[in-house]
C-alpha cells in the first residue's frame, strides 16, 4: 500500500488514477484546502475503484501516526501543500508551517513505521534564476523568489539530509515544470479557488466568462514573441511520471532528483494561440507590464527522467489545451 498525502489534488487525484489502473493499492490523506470531496466520486467512476480515504491535516500527529498503525505502508508519494506562489508571499508563516512542519511530521512518522521510501512533489521553483536553459538536475538550486519556492527547496535538503543521515531511505524528488491538461473524460481537472495564479486556469475562467479579460504580463521579453517561454506539460503524463517512480524508488537508495517537463518551452502567446485554435474560442486579453521575479524563459532538460524511469512526455500541446477546457465546459454548472 502507499500512501498519497494530498491525493484529491489536482496532480495527487491524476496520479491515484493511475496507480488504481496500473494495479497500485493507493490511501489518500487530504483536509481539502485545495479540493473536493467529489473528487473520490470521480475517481471511482473512473476507475471503478474507491481508493481508501482519511480527511486529516498532515500535520495532525496522532492521526498520522493511526493511519500507519492502522495499515502496511510501504512508501509515500508527497503531494500535500499550498502551492500558490503569489499567496505564499503574502502569507509566509502560513506556508512555512504548513508545508516544512507538515513533511516534518509526515517524515517522523515514517521513521517511526520504518518506512523510508518517499516520492516528493518538489518544483522547477527550487531551481535558482540565474541558471542557464535548459535546466537539468545538476543546475544550481536555490535563490529561490518567493517563500513557496523555498519550502520546496527547504524540504529537498531535509529528504537528502535523511538520505544522507541512514542509506536505506530513498527520495526521488521530481521537480514538476508547468502541469496543465486534465482527464480525457472531463471528470478531473484543475479548478483552482479564487483568481488563479497560473496562466491555464486563467485562460479557461476568461474563456468561461468569469473573468472579462486575460493579462499577458510582459511582451519585451528576449523570447520568439516577447512573452515568457515555460515548459508546459499534461497532467497525465505527470502523473505517469509518478507510477515510473514508484519503481525507481522501491530499487534505489539516497536522494534522486528528477526533472519532469516536455524539454520544450511554450510562450503564453503560443498557449493563447492554441487554446483558442482547438477550441474554437476567442479569449480576450491585454498586454500589462512585467511581473516582478518572472524570468525570460524556464524549460527542462527531461534526459535524466528518460534514463532513469524509462518516461517521456507523449501529449502536446494542442492535447493540454482541449482537455483543460473540456473539464471546465463539462463542469462549468457545477462551478
Amino acid at each position: 500500500m502507499i500512501l498519497v498525502t494530498g491525493g484529491t489534488g489536482y496532480i495527487g487525484s491524476h496520479t491515484v488514477v493511475s496507480m488504481i489502473e496500473q494495479g497500485y493499492e493507493p490511501l489518500i490523506v487530504d483536509n481539502f484546502v485545495n479540493s473536493k470531496p467529489e473528487v473520490l466520486d470521480r475517481i471511482e467512476m473512473i476507475t471503478g475503484k474507491r481508493p481508501l480515504f482519511y480527511e486529516a491535516d498532515i500535520r495532525d500527529e496522532e492521526k498520522m501516526e493511526q493511519i500507519f498503525t492502522e495499515h502496511e505502508i510501504e512508501a509515500v508519494i508527497h503531494f500535500a501543500g499550498l502551492k500558490a506562489v503569489g499567496e505564499s508571499v503574502s502569507i509566509p508563516l502560513e506556508y512555512y508551517d504548513n508545508n516544512i512542519n507538515g513533511t516534518l511530521v509526515l517524515l517522523e512518522t515514517m521513521k517511526r513505521h520504518n518506512v523510508k521510501k518517499i516520492i516528493f512533489s518538489s518544483s522547477a521553483t527550487v531551481y535558482d534564476r540565474f541558471n542557464t536553459m535548459p535546466l537539468t538536475e545538476e543546475s544550481k538550486t536555490g535563490n529561490c523568489t518567493n517563500p513557496y519556492g523555498w519550502t520546496k527547496f527547504m524540504i529537498e535538503e531535509i529528504i537528502m539530509d535523511i538520505c544522507n543521515a541512514d542509506s536505506s531511505w530513498c527520495g526521488v524528488l521530481l521537480r514538476y515544470f508547468n502541469p496543465i491538461g486534465a482527464h480525457e473524460s472531463g471528470l478531473l481537472g484543475e479548478d483552482p479557488q479564487g483568481i488563479p495564479n497560473n496562466l491555464m486556469p486563467y485562460i479557461c475562467r476568461v474563456a468561461e466568462g468569469r473573468l472579462e479579460k486575460l493579462s499577458v504580463y510582459g511582451d519585451d521579453y528576449p523570447t520568439h514573441d516577447g512573452t515568457g517561454v515555460r515548459d508546459y506539460i499534461h497532467v497525465v503524463d505527470l502523473a505517469e511520471g509518478h507510477i515510473k517512480a514508484i519503481d525507481l524508488v522501491f530499487r534505489s537508495n539516497g536522494a534522486i532528483p528528477v526533472n519532469l517537463g516536455t524539454g520544450t518551452g511554450y510562450s503564453v502567446m503560443d498557449v493563447l494561440n492554441t487554446f483558442m485554435e482547438v477550441n474554437g474560442i476567442d479569449v480576450p486579453y491585454v498586454i500589462a507590464g512585467r511581473r516582478a521575479g518572472d524570468i525570460a524563459e524556464c524549460y527542462a532538460d527531461p534526459s535524466r527522467a528518460e534514463e532513469l524511469l524509462g518516461w517521456k512526455a507523449e501529449f502536446d500541446l494542442k492535447k493540454m489545451c482541449r482537455d483543460s477546457w473540456n473539464f471546465i465546459a463539462k463542469n462549468i454548472k457545477q462551478s
